[in-house]
């Protein structure tokens, strides 16, 4: 009877050990259209506010993985700021270096009209503290906290949704 015991205990460690190794589903990736034309004639194109904001979302994708580093605004280590600022600037954008900079510096947008490449504004503290990058479709990616790394998460998960204070557009 406590062989028994014991293997049922097992196995519903093990079940739910098996739930936290499942792979989380993640966004698809920000896709950039290639210019269309003859090979053998450039093209000269104008780049717009939201090719640069589907730009930045798209670099900012690249750097899942990367550690958080406080203050970090490049590939060596990023803070929630620094991975935006990063993104825009390699992008061809300059834009605020803070979360309160870019709060105040933002044109507020409805979460319904988010765009690749909005900023998100998150309150932790009673005020703006945390930023991340729009992609689309309901993900955004930021750098989150000491100990991690940047990533990707779903602006309706109840932990966001229930902190996110608004959207906000940088280039017009």
């Amino acid at each position: 009877m406590r062989s028994l015991s014991i293997l049922l205990v097992s196995l519903l460690l093990f079940g739910c050990a098996w739930e936290d190794t499942q792979p989380a589903r993640t966004p698809a990736p920000v896709v950039i259209a290639e210019p269309v034309g003859e090979p053998s004639r450039p093209t000269r194109q104008r780049v717009t506010a939201v090719d640069t904001a589907t730009i930045a979302a798209s670099i900012a994708q690249q750097q899942v993985g990367v550690p958080y580093r406080y203050g970090g605004q490049d590939p060596r280590g990023f803070d929630c700021s620094g991975l935006v600022h990063f993104a825009y600037q390699q992008a061809g954008h300059n834009v605020a270096r803070t979360t309160s900079t870019l709060w105040a510096s933002a044109r507020p947008v409805a979460s319904r009209d988010l765009m690749p490449g909005d900023v998100i504004f998150f309150r932790f503290d009673d005020k703006p503290s945390h930023v991340g990058l729009y992609l689309g479709d309901g993900w955004f990616v930021h750098a989150p906290s000491t100990g991690k790394q940047v990533t990707t998460a779903r602006v309706d998960a109840p932990f966001y949704a229930n902190r996110m204070i608004r959207g906000g557009r940088l280039v017009e």
